[in-house]
């Protein structure tokens, strides 16, 4: 059994309460939104934001977006589920999160260790997987954006207080890295600011909205390049979306990777 390494910090071990994505029964949030017309018929449409970063919007049907929050929701309640990450020196990230197929944090990384309660993280659902695949391949049609099998999946909820400072992903493998493989980032519920650009500098970067059913690729040149969410736009996620899926307020986003 691995043994924890005490120089190592591991604020995620602490245990917290279960987090929810589901609102209680009969809760006035849940039926807040933005109306969508009953011809749920997809429409997708695509844009290359820059060479190997393509935005796939109005990409996952409202069908599917409530099977992800039902699947997020029933991994997210149990072991190694949902939590809010954190740093050594007691700052935390203002979302909560769990992992799918390898555990993750912002400080130890992908150190190989359990959490508080013996678990790890589950294996990703084979349509979150075949999901990520098809979303790519049809944006290699657009942009040359290498293909990649996932094997990580980062579940975030961000609440409409939620932030992400500009930051890259690279804590995968120098492989994984230098063969550029893609980022495939899916968003459900609210829509958020979505920057991005070469530096952490904010007044440097673009900045694109992300709805709800959208899908974000970077990966090639567009791999190493600085993104955050600047904001949660509240009330925005589909009234469709919400009646079927009794989502609380806030946006849902899983990142899948190959390590």
């Amino acid at each position: 059994m691995y043994e924890p390494n005490n120089t190592i910090p591991a604020i995620d071990l602490i245990p917290t309460e279960p987090f929810s994505l589901i609102v209680p029964n009969g809760s006035e949030n849940s039926l807040c939104g933005t109306k969508m017309k009953k011809n749920n018929t997809l429409k997708t449409s695509y844009a290359v934001l820059r060479p190997g970063m393509v935005h796939l919007k109005n990409y996952i049907s409202v069908t599917d977006q409530v099977e992800i929050i039902n699947t997020c929701q029933e991994f997210g309640m149990g072991p190694g589920g949902f939590y809010q990450p954190g740093f050594n020196g007691g700052s935390k990230l203002n979302l909560h999160m769990m992992c799918f197929g390898r555990n993750w944090d912002p400080q130890t990384k992908y150190v190989a260790r359990y959490r508080c309660d013996g678990s790890q993280a589950p294996p990703i659902p084979d349509k979150l997987v075949a999901l990520a695949k098809a979303s790519i391949e049809d944006s290699q049609r657009h942009d040359n954006v290498p293909s990649m099998h996932p094997d990580i999946c980062i579940v975030n909820f961000y609440t409409n207080t939620g932030r992400l400072g500009l930051h890259q992903d690279r804590d995968e493998s120098s492989n994984s890295l230098r063969k550029g493989l893609p980022v495939v980032s899916i968003s459900v519920g609210d829509s958020a600011q979505f920057l991005y650009g070469h530096s952490r500098d904010m007044r440097k970067a673009n900045e694109v909205l992300l709805k709800s059913g959208d899908v974000l690729i970077f990966g090639g040149k567009s791999r190493d390049i600085y993104h955050g969410v600047k904001a949660i736009i509240p009330n925005s996620a589909p009234l469709s979306l919400l009646k079927q899926s009794k989502l609380r307020p806030g946006r849902l986003n899983l990142t899948l990777r190959q390590y």
